[in-house]
């Protein structure tokens, strides 16, 4: 019998390994479609995306808390983005080299924070702020979306700087060569070239923001109905599953797998539009 050679061992402990991710996530997406399949059948798709949440009746609607899901998704968006792309500006082009490692090194701290953390601050400090300035609760969708760009600005900010610094040195010379301010450079070489590479950022950054729960959870409200204002309560859907998971049964504990099921649909979803873009950035370094 042959001896087993190293390299044949190390292979196959990495076959396992992948083969353990893929069966994982298969699993994963089996047991919530297995459990999420008994509302969609007896409640119905009708029951299940409409505006009303009231168990008691028999309505497992969710409309309300995938609008909650995409205004706070998008809020944090809005506001996190610009900073984010800010800072990677600054320490691909502005910064010299030291503040350049320390605000770096900021940015990873700022990654580490956990969320329960920034949830507890947004309520202790966000909420009673916004609630003095607007005469409302205080919280909502704006506090959401602060406390959500937050928690993306590392993400975005990180992916950002490495698609600006994967940019050829050729392209910035060139143009300051031709007469070119720094912001003329900036904005009609570096991002454009780099356009791809952001815009994966920002998807990761929308994927992250749409997950979240612990910190959204103590800054939204709750209220299972449609925001009025940025400062009215409301949920999203990971807010009412983290909200009722531990009392529901029957219909109702499978319309929250339900919604889980159209949470794993929206990653999915950001994967496949990342690769996409990814794809196209490829594309467009070999043209070039």
């Amino acid at each position: 019998m042959p001896a087993i050679s190293r390299e044949w061992l190390t292979r196959k402990v990495l076959l396992v390994a992948a083969m353990m991710v893929v069966v994982g996530l298969v699993t994963v997406v089996f047991f919530v479609a297995k459990e999420a399949l008994p509302s969609l059948s007896q409640a119905g798709p009708a029951n299940l995306f409409s505006s009303v949440w009231d168990p008691r009746e028999g309505r497992y609607g969710m409309l309300v808390f995938l609008v909650g899901t995409l205004a706070t998704t998008a809020g944090g968006l809005l506001l996190g983005t610009p900073l984010a792309l800010g800072l990677a500006l600054f320490l691909t082009q502005v910064a010299p080299r030291r503040p350049r490692e320390l605000f770096s090194r900021l940015v990873e701290l700022l990654a580490g924070i956990p969320s329960i953390v920034l949830g507890w601050l947004g309520f202790t400090v966000l909420v009673p702020h916004i609630r003095s300035i607007t005469g409302s609760s205080g919280s909502g969708i704006l506090a959401a979306s602060i406390i959500l760009a937050v928690m993306i600005v590392p993400t975005v900010a990180a992916i950002s700087r490495d698609a600006l610094e994967a940019v050829p040195a050729s392209y910035t010379q060139a143009a300051l060569a031709l007469g070119a301010t720094r912001w003329q450079t900036i904005s009609g070489v570096l991002l454009p070239a780099a356009k791809h590479g952001i815009l994966a950022a920002v998807i990761l950054g929308m994927g992250r923001a749409m997950g979240e729960t612990m910190a959204v959870a103590m800054v939204i409200g709750p209220a299972s109905v449609f925001p009025t204002s940025l400062t009215s309560p409301t949920h999203t859907l990971t807010t009412k599953i983290l909200m009722e998971m531990g009392e529901s049964t029957g219909l109702q504990r499978s319309a929250l797998f339900a919604m889980g099921l159209v949470l794993l649909l929206l990653a999915m979803a950001l994967v496949i539009l990342v690769r996409l873009v990814s794809r196209a950035r490829e594309s467009y370094a070999v043209i070039e």
